[in-house]
């Protein structure tokens, strides 16, 4: 069994959600989701039809040697690829969950650490 990786949309760490939008912003993106406007924490921009994710991280995480990258993969069956990926023994990977901002995900690390999110949108 095999599922189509639609298209991937890597995720920004940001200490400021705002600014980092009101940058975007200025750089032609547009807002088209964020989970808090009071206090925001995870938004996305769009330009061109080029996706970006932008998540909130406490300034102390920013000196870990242990920060990687996160890739948004856009996929068309969640619970396919989950399953294929745990038949291939990949381990470390979160079950497949309903999130805040509309989408259906699970979350893997390769192993250097950086994180893979396949995803769809819920309805």
């Amino acid at each position: 069994m095999s599922t189509k990786i639609l298209a991937v949309q890597p995720v920004l760490m940001s200490r400021d959600i705002q600014r980092s939008l009101a940058f975007y912003a200025r750089l032609g993106f547009k807002t088209i989701f964020i989970d808090s406007t009071s206090d925001p924490k995870y938004a996305g921009v769009v330009r061109d039809g080029i996706e970006l994710h932008l998540q909130w991280h406490d300034a102390a995480e920013w000196l870990a040697q242990a920060d990687r990258p996160t890739y948004r993969f856009v996929v068309e069956d969640v619970d396919a690829l989950h399953e294929m990926l745990w038949q291939a023994g990949i381990a470390d990977m979160t079950s497949p969950h309903e999130t805040a901002w509309s989408t259906y995900e699970f979350h893997v690390r390769d192993p250097d650490g950086n994180g893979l999110q396949f995803y769809r949108d819920v309805p």
